[in-house]
């Protein structure tokens, strides 16, 4: 049996495009009375992975990044810090060198990110380097090309593995669902990354167009309210890619938390993947530009 149709067997069927855009438009009116407030700007905030993936980084960028986060307590008391910085792997020691405020976590693209076009070995050899030099989280990409032609066991499998190989550390998957089309797609794709062991769904690399969406991540969050209520297994979401605005991000959060509930409102659960964001939030919080990140 095809791995699509043991995933209807299993979790059932997803919804037509047409009913997702439907109810895409009903939540957008619930999010916007409900969702719009001083409350969901903060927890926003407070889900950030502060991210930078550009050629030209390098060890100047990275300890800016730490300064700035460093110091956001003491200039921000009454607000809470980015969940994570991310970045590309080169920097891992000069993040680790500076970064010294408490609970912020060290996420770090591997395994031939953005294009994931190289060898199991080569993506293996990676993630275990990060995992031994102390990231904290690994974001990969799945085999698109791989994926598209229809080769899913090779997809699930060199998940598997590298979530094997990198043991605690926490493994956010990558779908690049712009490239997916179908909301079906997605769909497959989100079984395939859960039932192989990642601890969170991601939408985009931010290097594709379209990156996330509202149909993209309402799609990943009814596979993962699906897949918990199979197994019991909580899986994290993270949208990532051209959420710039505040009311970009509680729309995201928003569609979230109605289909799976607050448990999944908080940084343990819910990421949002993103560079311009959190100054942007930080000033609709103030009520006045802010530019510290």
């Amino acid at each position: 049996m095809e791995i699509t149709s043991q995933h209807q067997d299993k979790y059932g069927p997803g919804e037509s495009s047409q009913v997702i855009e439907q109810k895409i438009i009903e939540m957008k009116k619930i999010i916007s009375s409900k969702y719009q407030n001083q409350e969901y700007y903060k927890k926003a905030l407070s889900c950030i992975d502060l991210t930078s993936l550009n050629p030209e980084d390098n060890a100047l960028l990275a300890e800016r990044f730490c300064a700035n986060v460093n110091s956001f307590k003491s200039q921000f008391p009454d607000l809470p810090n980015v969940a994570a910085i991310c970045v590309y792997p080169a920097l891992l020691d000069d993040v680790k060198k500076n970064l010294t405020a408490p609970d912020i976590r060290i996420a770090i693209v591997g395994a031939g990110f953005p294009s994931s076009q190289t060898f199991l070995s080569v993506k293996l050899a990676e993630c275990k380097l990060l995992t031994s030099k102390g990231t904290d989280e690994i974001d990969i990409v799945i085999s698109v090309g791989r994926f598209l032609g229809g080769d899913y066991q090779y997809v699930a499998d060199e998940i598997s593995l590298i979530k094997e190989a990198i043991g605690d550390v926490h493994l956010k998957v990558i779908l690049e669902t712009g490239k997916l089309s179908t909301s079906e797609n997605i769909r497959t794709a989100s079984f395939l990354a859960m039932e192989a062991g990642a601890d969170f769904i991601k939408t985009s690399t931010g290097k594709e167009s379209p990156a996330a969406t509202p149909e993209a991540i309402y799609v990943m969050a009814t596979a993962v309210k699906d897949y918990y209520s199979k197994t019991g297994r909580q899986v994290g979401i993270k949208p990532a890619g051209g959420i710039v605005t505040p009311d970009d991000a509680v729309l995201y959060l928003g569609i979230v938390s109605e289909i799976l509930g607050h448990d999944w409102a908080n940084s343990s659960l819910f990421r949002i993947g993103a560079s311009r964001l959190a100054n942007n939030l930080l000033s609709e919080i103030l009520n006045k530009p802010v530019k510290h990140f």
